[in-house]
């Protein structure tokens, strides 16, 4: 039988997210010689259709802004968030490198990022916690710097564009927002459409990258001008381990199986396991069904890190509380009989709408974060309802900030009522039995909420009670951001289920995310980032970036780690070349 062929480098990095492309870029900028491998045909994985965004406390940018966070602070917020599963040293490797990753990559990509000063952490009344100064975000990038690699990128979703455009984060997205009450965001936004049609019919696609599309962009460019080697659909099969030590991996690449000899560490960031259907069904609830299996995750995270890992004696951590990162989302129906997915991110916050079971009841405080709001739906329906909920609008509502899919005015909605997607009453009860909830239960719900919204109250959940509330409701309304009548017929709801957005649950690593084994020894040579590392949140989501924010920050500290062992390797063959007679 013929050998494979086998091919050399310092660092293998599995997966291109931006943890493998944290790590990648450390290391080539080290002076090691890195190849990065990625099993599906674009490169950035989850983070390209995210929304970019890193939560880093103390970052550079604002220490620079003059913003009162210290690590202390963020200690005491951590401990607070992680109930009991605080890892200690996990998270002082977190605390210190975050701050350092931010740097390099300023100077590896230029200041480039956005500080959301106004972005709280997602419990912003717990000690420690700031109503903004964490959360970082991407400048848009022009993605003609990448001349003819721009079509390696992966592009965004078509769920989260309006007409093909990807809206960003920050100043993009409230531009957007008040387009319809600011001629200067109109102005903005006419702006942002002329160019987009001009790019698609010059070129093809939009040129001007918003969210984590700009963000994988810039570490794109990044790595190519560090010379860092990458394979495109060119998936990783199995470890090799000689000893105690990991040193490479087999690959697909062009349909022939190629050795990897990495001669001082592989970095796992293939993106954990949101679409291991067996993993999945173990480990998350069962509200999750396959029926209505939703997940923003890239779809080649199928636990491809796990599996391998596990196969050579890695430890996989699965008793968080939370598997994986909860997302509300709707199924977008289409023609062709497929489907596509929405995640409510924004609009449950707004003033105007709210959340009900099939029994008409509400179960949160719909201007909580995502994941809170997932949980909780989790939980309601724990008690044999089915496991999905209705978000609930009026007219005025629906024309001013939109229902998922369903943009605001003027983009029309039959469409989507076409299609199924939005249900539409003239009354409460009429939209009750159209969408499959209990009539009664529904009007009782609205009758009592209107009552106290017009006051800008809400005693049975507190919505509008903090920064993280006011920050997803609407700041121009008054009494309340986040509280309004629903009054004006017709009225509209769309089905939303629990989805995730990546995993929590991953290998058990230390504080230089070395992989361990069973015996909680590192396995030499082998490093996890990413989702393919256990969080350490530990299933808790205390902020706005938190994933792609570790990712990169132990994408970094591996690499540093990396090659402090390879500097330290190389000097003892030095001292030993010299020694000898």
């Amino acid at each position: 039988m013929n050998q494979p062929e086998a091919v050399t480098c310092d660092v293998l990095v599995i997966g291109s997210g931006a943890g493998g492309m944290s790590a990648a870029i450390t290391a080539q900028s080290s002076g090691l010689d890195v190849l990065l491998i990625e099993k599906e045909p674009w490169l950035g994985g989850t983070t390209a259709i995210s929304g970019g965004w890193l939560w880093i406390p103390c970052n550079p940018l604002a220490q620079r802004a003059g913003i009162a966070d210290s690590l202390d602070k963020a200690r005491a917020y951590l401990q607070h968030e992680l109930e009991g599963r605080y890892d200690d040293r996990r998270i002082e490797a977190f605390l210190e490198n975050g701050p350092k990753m931010v740097a390099f990559l300023e100077q590896a990509i230029g200041k480039r990022f956005i500080l959301g000063d106004a972005y709280p952490d997602y419990h912003p009344d717990a000690p420690g916690a700031l109503s903004g100064g964490r959360a970082l975000c991407p400048q848009p990038y022009d993605g003609r710097a990448l001349g003819d690699k721009l079509h390696q990128l992966r592009p965004p979703i078509r769920e989260l564009t309006l007409f093909g455009i990807k809206v960003g984060s920050g100043p993009d997205f409230q531009h957007f927002a008040n387009a319809q009450r600011s001629l200067r965001s109109a102005l903005y936004v006419a702006g942002r459409v002329a160019t987009h049609f001009r790019d698609v019919l010059l070129h093809g696609r939009d040129l001007l990258l918003m969210s984590g599309n700009a963000l994988i962009g810039r570490l794109v460019e990044a790595a190519y001008d560090r010379n860092v080697r990458i394979w495109l659909s060119s998936p990783a099969q199995r470890l090799f381990r000689e000893g105690d030590r990991v040193v490479g991996a087999m690959a697909l690449h062009f349909d022939a199986h190629v050795r990897i000899v990495a001669r001082h560490g592989v970095i796992l960031a293939t993106g954990g396991f949101s679409h291991d259907a067996t993993r999945r069904s173990r480990l998350f609830p069962r509200q999750f069904s396959p029926q209505a299996f939703c997940s923003l995750a890239a779809p080649g995270n199928t636990g491809d890190g796990l599996q391998m890992a596990e196969k050579i004696g890695a430890d996989v951590e699965e008793t968080y509380v939370n598997p994986a990162a909860w997302m509300p989302m709707s199924r977008v129906p289409y023609a062709d009989g497929t489907f596509g997915t929405y995640p409510h991110s924004f609009d449950r916050g707004k003033p105007g709408v709210i959340a009900v079971m099939s029994d008409g009841n509400r179960f949160v405080n719909e201007s909580d974060s995502y994941h809170d709001f997932c949980a909780a739906l989790v939980r309601a329906s724990a008690t044999g309802c089915e496991p999905a909920a209705f978000l609930i609008c009026d007219h005025r509502f629906i024309r001013r900030y939109g229902l998922g899919i369903a943009k605001p005015f003027p983009v029309p909605l039959r469409p989507y009522l076409r299609s199924g997607y939005l249900k539409r009453g003239q009354t409460l009860e009429e939209l009750a039995v159209r969408a499959g909830i209990d009539p009664a239960g529904l009007s009782r719900t609205i009758s009592s909420f209107n009552a106290f919204a017009a006051q800008g109250r809400d005693p049975q959940f507190g919505r509008g009670k903090n920064a993280n509330n006011y920050y997803n409701g609407d700041a121009a309304h008054e009494p309340n951001p986040c509280l309004a009548t629903i009054e004006k017929a017709p009225f509209y709801s769309v089905k939303v289920f629990p989805g995730d957005l990546n995993t929590f649950d991953g290998l058990n690593t230390d504080e230089n995310a070395r992989v361990l084994d069973g015996e909680g020894r590192a396995i030499t040579g082998l490093y996890a980032v990413g989702a393919d590392m256990a969080s350490i949140f530990a299933g808790n989501y205390p902020g706005p970036g938190i994933n792609i924010g570790a990712a990169m920050t132990f994408g970094y500290a591996a690499a540093r780690h990396i090659a402090a062992l390879a500097e330290l390797s190389s000097r003892s063959a030095a001292d030993m070349a010299t020694s000898l007679p």
